[in-house]
């Protein structure tokens, strides 16, 4: 006898309270195992997927993708102990031997492909062709007729029935990227309108910009489907008067939820609770250049500049640590922390994120360099942990990889000081005695005033420069 266990979406720690459904990785009726990944899940700080806890059949899931569920609410129930029966592929067989528990709930998509090729259109007896082929039936009178699209399961078919005799169906909507759907939630488009130019029908992010596009102008979407009706000639004088110019796009409201909403909520605090100061200075680069280049030929892991900037970063903060600290404002006091958890600003398609890189200050340039190349690579593929993304004590920001020379950034919430590197370009400077080109680079230093003095930030930066102009100083602190 099979008993139906319920797995609840657990707390992903760090005080989050909620997640966004992405893409579910199971259907009902799937069989599961222990630990596998059921559903992959945005945070406020990360996007993860989400392991169950039990083996067997999925009988039921909770949630659309882009639904957002509180830490506690129902994922899944899984049917531990039942083993599916012969035939469970077989979706055209009224006899098929699917017995699960919960089996032929809306959520069994074998379920909703039989119902639809049963489906009559228009009075008439339609009956979808085998998977894999692509048809479509049209019966319209009068009136245009909304479109039906069935979902891509290996057949792309677009159903158009007589107006006022619609049939709707409720099935997945064929796509796979979640910045698809996104960017259709936000801009209000239902994806169930559109006809996908991907393989079997998918939709792709150029169908939904396509959309988008068309509905500024007033013209249908896509061939096959008209989802925005035309704009009259009396709602666009434009257009009446026979002008190439397209009509204003309405205002787009964004949602701040998700990583968005975490960062902005995270820099208004910030700006409220923080006394902030900027210093800077501009310094000669031309060494520390060198200096890299002279380790990377050396054979070897090639050393990245932001590990040496790093590097140099820990070495000041040995010798500055009223920076490496936090503000307790209850307590009224300042807690300076023995470890540098360096934070380092990362611009993903996803939003800025900031990793931290654990126990900076006893890495090595290869180590920084291998981390730094980690902890990036999984921002972009939206993998970082909630641990990954929090605990830091300091945080470097290269803004220079947007070309950019001088920056005043937002202190990193609750750390007490960011160091701001700009781009590295060839200006004039005088070298000793005479004018040269060198590689110079603007620092910056915003620190928190509660936690030192200007002649403490003014120190540490000062430091910072003298490494970049000279990396030989490090040497003292090897």
């Amino acid at each position: 006898m099979a008993q139906v266990l319920e797995f609840k979406l657990p707390d992903l720690g760090e005080g989050l309270t909620e997640a966004e459904i992405v893409r579910w990785l199971v259907e009902v009726g799937d069989v599961v195992a222990i630990d596998q990944p059921v559903v992959e899940v945005e945070t406020a700080k990360a996007m993860v997927e989400v392991p169950c806890p039990y083996g067997g059949v999925v009988t039921a899931r909770f949630g659309e993708e882009g639904t957002e569920l509180p830490v506690g609410a129902p994922l899944i129930t899984v049917a531990v102990g039942e083993k599916p029966a012969a035939g469970t592929g077989d979706t055209g067989s009224e006899g098929s031997g699917n017995v699960l528990v919960g089996y032929g709930t809306s959520e069994a998509p074998a379920r909703r492909r039989r119902v639809r090729q049963e489906r009559p259109v228009s009075g008439a007896s339609a009956t979808a062709g085998q998977a894999g082929a692509a048809g479509a039936v049209n019966g319209r009178t009068g009136a245009a007729a909304a479109p039906v699209h069935a979902q891509a399961v290996g057949a792309a078919a677009a159903v158009n029935g007589q107006a006022g005799g619609l049939a709707t169906e409720d099935g997945p909507v064929p796509v796979i990227s979640p910045l698809v759907r996104r960017l259709a939630r936000q801009n209000g488009l239902d994806l169930r309108e559109l006809t996908g130019s991907g393989p079997d029908g998918l939709i792709l992010r150029a169908d939904v910009e396509y959309a988008l596009r068309a509905a500024g102008r007033g013209a249908p979407a896509a061939p096959a489907a008209e989802p925005h009706p035309p704009v009259s000639q009396a709602a666009s004088p434009a257009l009446a008067s026979g002008s190439s110019a397209t009509a204003a796009p309405a205002e787009i409201r964004t949602p701040l939820k998700g990583i968005r909403g975490a960062v902005a909520d995270k820099l208004a605090r910030s700006r409220r609770e923080i006394p902030d100061a900027t210093c800077w200075v501009d310094a000669d680069a031309t060494e520390l250049m060198r200096a890299r280049t002279a380790m990377n030929a050396a054979g070897g892991p090639k050393i990245s500049l932001l590990a040496l900037l790093a590097r140099i970063c820990t070495a000041a903060l040995a010798r500055f640590p009223e920076l490496n600290s936090t503000v307790d404002a209850e307590a009224r006091e300042v807690v300076r922390f023995g470890h540098v958890h360096l934070g380092f600003a990362a611009q993903t398609d996803r939003g800025l994120v900031v990793p931290v890189v654990r126990d900076a200050h006893a890495r090595g340039a290869e180590s920084l360099t291998a981390e730094f190349a980690r902890l990036t690579e999984a921002g972009r593929t939206g993998t970082l942990t909630p641990g990954e993304l929090t605990g830091g004590t300091f945080t470097l920001n290269n803004y220079g990889v947007f070309g950019v020379d001088g920056s005043t950034p937002i202190i990193n919430h609750p750390e007490a000081a960011m160091l701001g590197v700009g781009r590295i370009v060839p200006k004039p400077w005088v070298h000793e005695g005479e004018l040269a080109v060198r590689q110079v680079v603007q620092l910056s230093l915003t620190f928190d005033h509660r936690v030192c003095d200007g002649g403490v930030a003014g120190g540490f930066l000062r430091y910072v420069a003298d490494c970049v102009e000279q990396p030989a100083v490090l040497l003292r602190t090897l």
